[in-house]
């Protein structure tokens, strides 16, 4: 495969530059920028199209990224290893590799939903780093996806991707415009018996979490760091639940709210 050399920054090392900071132009593009080890092995583990691996020009390869660039697919760069520095977005240590990898589709047929269905919404985060701890927490607690409602920060944020630990490649994440779109998806689930309950979480809910019945199939749904559930978000919702907290905090971080919640039906589902 042919390789192409970049020691300026010329339109194309710009382009994915951009890719760094701009939600705008991600979308456009169609593709986000992807480093480290676990990630880029998870994303081609779990077969999401790479349409090219950027590599420092000037060190050896080690034995992990020569198979990278043998499996992974799409083009190959060499690139000065000041530029390479740049696309990681670090200040110091410059990557051995970086992926561009494509962006899935924000279609919901994306998430399985199974006998066994747990999965969670993000009404409008503001925080990245919210949206990617949220998508590691899902994955280690067995959920089967994460769906963004509304404006809402970019789960493909580089912030979003680091503290995601790679489960951002392992998991389905979509996004859609209002929560009217999930209610008609959970409608047509329901209509074809696959009922899901949806289980808001707010401070001011009417039952503890750990009296709700969560071995049932579930969505649970997180609101805005902020200002919590949309008014929409709170009609949709079939519970809605609260987590008890004491000492001086006035109310737990949405991230945190939501690894609680998934906890919980883990826990349920475990001893059952």
């Amino acid at each position: 495969m042919s390789v192409v050399r970049i020691t300026r920054p010329n339109a194309r090392f710009q382009q994915w530059e951009a890719l760094l900071r701009n939600q705008n132009k991600r979308q456009r593009a169609g593709e986000f920028l992807l480093q480290g080890v676990r990630p880029i092995g998870l994303a081609v583990e779990h077969g999401w199209p790479v349409r090219a691996v950027i590599y420092d020009a000037d060190r050896p390869l080690s034995r992990w990224a020569e198979d990278i660039l043998r499996e992974a697919g799409g083009g190959r760069v060499a690139m000065s290893p000041d530029l390479l520095l740049q696309l990681s977005g670090k200040e110091q240590q410059t990557p051995e590799l970086v992926a561009v990898v494509e962006l899935p589709a924000d279609d919901l047929s994306r998430i399985p939903v199974t006998p066994g269905f747990l999965g969670a919404v993000f009404d409008r985060p503001t925080g990245p780093g919210n949206i990617g701890t949220l998508i590691r927490s899902l994955d280690a607690f067995g959920g089967a996806g994460l769906i963004v409602t509304g404006h809402a920060a970019d789960p493909y944020d580089p912030k979003a991707v680091r503290a995601s630990t790679g489960s951002l490649l392992a998991l389905p994440v979509v996004r859609v415009r209002s929560h009217r779109e999930v209610l008609d998806w959970t409608g047509e689930l329901h209509a074809t018996g696959n009922p899901v309950q949806i289980v808001g979480t707010d401070e001011n809910g009417d039952r503890d979490i750990a009296d709700v019945d969560l071995t049932r199939p579930t969505l649970l749904v997180i609101g805005n760091e902020t200002n919590g559930l949309s008014a929409g978000w709170r009609d949709g919702c079939d519970i809605m639940a609260r987590i008890p907290i004491g000492g001086a905090a006035s109310s737990l971080n949405a991230a945190n709210a939501a690894t609680v919640a998934l906890y919980e039906a883990t826990r349920q589902r475990n001893r059952r």
